[in-house]
């Protein structure tokens, strides 16, 4: 069998020490997190990637390996497992290798092969067989079959016998492993996608409409084409296929299995070739590259929504400041949640300030009041319907207040599902889901992170296609993502919900339901070492968890730090030598930078550990997320009507998928910048030129209202 660390270690470029140290971590239930930013010592200073790789690969060869003994043990069942098929399986390093070896002792069905071995046919076969060989005899195939005949097996004429016969010889063919593999690699170098529109669907009545007579090589074809034409089949709108040079695959395999020169022999063959390809192997090579293809697809399209949801995760925040969120509306108001500094919900209002000038009148009063009351320093407004009216509305009241907060809109998608999740209804009960909504609002102006957690991935609109990809990878991938930023950010102890604290490394859903209740009955943590203290938290969950949990206040500078508490008696002994009282963190730090770190190495806290410490004690507490940025939506701009070719604009960039990116110009449609208009250079992929969160200046190019079309470009602007 395969020697995976070596081979994980040759595949990935990574030393062996690397490789067996990481995997050895990872089998102690050390998260990736964890491992990445606290034992670089162990892993020669491994990234998060190439940790998440490692794990990925090892997963896929310990998988392939476990078949290994299955389909070894099955074909050794069989009496057929020859050391020479021993070896081909053992060295295998993909599944679809693998599975090809497989497949002639794969238990099937009755085909027709089998049918025809009942019916004794088999000895027929072999005979016809032993005649294809170079310089071969002749022989007359229908006397050599006559002597199969037995009406009682239902082998009725010379015919039918030759039938049966190349049945046999026919599955033989298709399933030998170097003709089926030769043929995959074909069909993925040299095969078209050809598509058509259903009869059923005239032009310009569906979304598919670029697919009406599409063609695209197979190797070339882009993942979000490949998803499209996967979603329009199975929505029924389209039809697709693998177009191929039939003819060259007959001419190939007569080629590999054609050996005599006897005329008779020769047709008899090139009937069963043509018969093995378009019965058994056409239809079943096609859909394993369809699926191959798809797989890819799936892939490149999480990866992308990996990325996308990684920056809305990190977008910057406003700040925990006293805040206004508005859920906006026309007939029914504008929902008016009041948020203090630390997210807490504190008041709910509704007023209408589009129906009528005295209800503006009235609402605008009492827009005023609460801001004043409240000291408020945000206004989150939500960019659904009745948004921009709504936000011209509070530009006007601000004018009037004394107090000048700072006025965003806010992307509200999926905050309707979390309004009405368990999560919202556990932690607002009394509240009516339209309220739930507007504080999800308010609180992902003041902290995205710490917000979006709690709504499913899925649901925040980041991704191209998401219902249409692996569904069980995009969770893993997506789960991944989201305990990564959570763990690169840290989280406040004593604020965080239990949503936050669950994708903290280390803490399942139990524990953090226990942070919560030892907090709420003993009030805040002053300490890390009080974690101890909580129920099922143990020293295992407490070294994979601590260093990401941030004390403000607390009763040691060093728990406001990304610094782990295993390296807290180095500092202290390093703030002992340098005279420096362990609260003047900053310049313990500066010092350090001068001092010999190979004098403060253990056995446990090596250089690359000293390096961080010294990076964190620099800056204590500090948020790693940039600088917050908002986009002004320009005025008399509110629906698509009101766009004109020329204009130009500033926006928000909602979504990137590999062919542009989508901005939000404040008119409740998204227009796509092309790829081509994102720079004015050569781009290959959108997201080394944008990224969700960014605000960009854009020039309108086109607008479509019938299809609600906006065609951008960033590169007729200057950034």
């Amino acid at each position: 069998m395969l020697n995976i660390p070596q081979l994980l270690a040759t595949e990935l470029n990574l030393k062996p020490f690397q490789v067996e140290n990481a995997l050895g971590l990872f089998a102690e239930g050390a998260t990736i997190p964890f491992v990445a930013r606290y034992r670089k010592e162990r892993t020669g200073e491994m990234n998060e990637t190439q940790l998440r790789d490692l794990s990925d690969r090892y997963t896929y060869l310990t998988d392939l390996e476990a078949r290994k003994s299955v389909i070894l043990n099955a074909i050794a069942e069989q009496g057929k497992l020859t050391d020479e098929l021993k070896k081909q399986i053992e060295l295998c390093l993909q599944k679809t290798e693998l599975e090809d070896l497989y497949l002639p002792y794969r238990p099937k069905r009755r085909t027709r092969a089998t049918i025809a071995k009942e019916k004794g046919l088999d000895k027929l076969a072999e005979f016809i067989k032993s005649l294809n060989i170079k310089n071969g005899a002749s022989a007359d195939l229908n006397a050599a079959a006559a002597k199969y005949i037995n009406p009682e097996k239902e082998v009725k004429s010379a015919e039918e016998a030759l039938k049966g016969a190349s049945d046999i010889l026919a599955e033989e063919v298709a399933e030998k492993a170097q003709l089926r593999a030769y043929l995959r690699e074909l069909l993925l170098e040299e095969g078209v996608f050809v598509s058509r529109i259903k009869d059923e669907y005239p032009e310009g009545t569906t979304k598919y409409e670029m697919y009406r007579d599409y063609q695209m090589k197979v190797s070339n074809i882009a993942p979000h084409n490949m998803l499209a034409l996967c979603r329009g089949d199975k929505e029924k709108i389209l039809s697709y296929e693998i177009a191929f040079d039939e003819d060259y695959v007959l001419s190939y395999l007569e080629s590999q299995e054609i050996r005599t020169k006897q005329p008779d022999i020769r047709k008899f063959y090139q009937q069963m070739l043509k018969d093995a390809f378009n019965r058994l192997m056409k239809n079943s090579l096609a859909n394993e590259v369809i699926s191959e293809k798809k797989q890819y697809a799936d892939i490149e399209s999480i990866k992308t929504f990996e990325t996308n949801l990684r920056n809305l995760l990190l977008s910057a925040p406003a700040g925990m400041k006293p805040a206004i969120a508005i859920d906006p509306g026309f007939r029914t108001g504008c929902k008016v949640a009041i948020l203090d500094e630390t997210g807490k919900f504190l008041e709910y209002q509704a007023i209408f300030p589009h129906t009528g000038a005295g209800k503006r009148s009235e609402a605008a009063k009492m827009l005023q009041n609460l801001i004043e009351k409240y000291k408020v320093e945000l206004i989150a407004i939500g960019n659904g319907t009745a948004s921009r009216e709504t936000d011209e509305f509070v530009a006007e009241v601000m004018q009037k207040t004394e107090r000048k907060p700072i006025k965003v809109m806010v992307n509200e998608s999926g905050a309707s599902i979390y309004s009405a999740s368990k999560v919202a209804i556990a932690e607002f009960p009394d509240l009516d889901v339209t309220v739930r909504g507007a504080i999800s609002i308010g609180r992902r102006l003041q902290d995205p992170l710490a917000e979006l957690v709690k709504i499913d991935p899925k649901s925040i609109g980041v991704g191209q296609y998401q219902h249409d990809v692996d569904q069980k990878l995009l969770k893993k991938k997506l789960d991944e993502t989201v305990e990564s930023c959570v763990n690169y950010v840290g989280v406040d102890l004593n604020t965080a919900s239990k949503e936050l604290l669950t994708s903290v490394s280390g803490i399942t859903s139990t524990i953090a339901n226990n942070i919560v209740g030892y907090r709420n009955e003993n009030g805040a943590f002053k300490n890390r070492r009080q974690l101890l203290k909580v129920a099922k938290l143990g020293p295992k969950a407490f070294e994979q968890a601590a260093g990401f949990l941030r004390i403000r206040d607390g009763e040691n500078p060093l728990d406001n730090t990304a610094v782990h508490p295993e390296s807290y008696a180095v500092i202290k002994n390093i703030a002992t030598d340098l005279n420096i009282p362990l609260k003047q963190v900053t310049q313990i730090a500066e010092n350090l930078k001068k001092a010999d770190l190979k004098k403060y190495v253990t056995d446990k806290v090596g250089e690359p550990t000293l390096r961080d410490i010294i990076g964190e004690l620099e800056k204590p507490g500090r948020d790693p997320r940039a600088e917050f940025k908002y986009a002004t939506f320009k005025e008399g701009i509110n629906e698509i009507s009101d766009l004109e070719e020329g204009m130009e604009l500033e926006g928000i960039v909602t979504n990137v998928a590999n062919f542009g990116a989508f901005v939000d110009v404040g008119v409740h449609q998204d227009g796509l910048v092309h790829i081509s208009q994102l720079a004015n250079q050569f781009v290959r992929d959108p997201k080394e030129i944008v990224k969700v969160g960014e605000v960009v200046k854009v020039k309108v190019l086109e607008v479509n209202q019938k299809l609600k079309r906006i065609g951008l470009s960033m590169k007729a602007v200057r950034q």
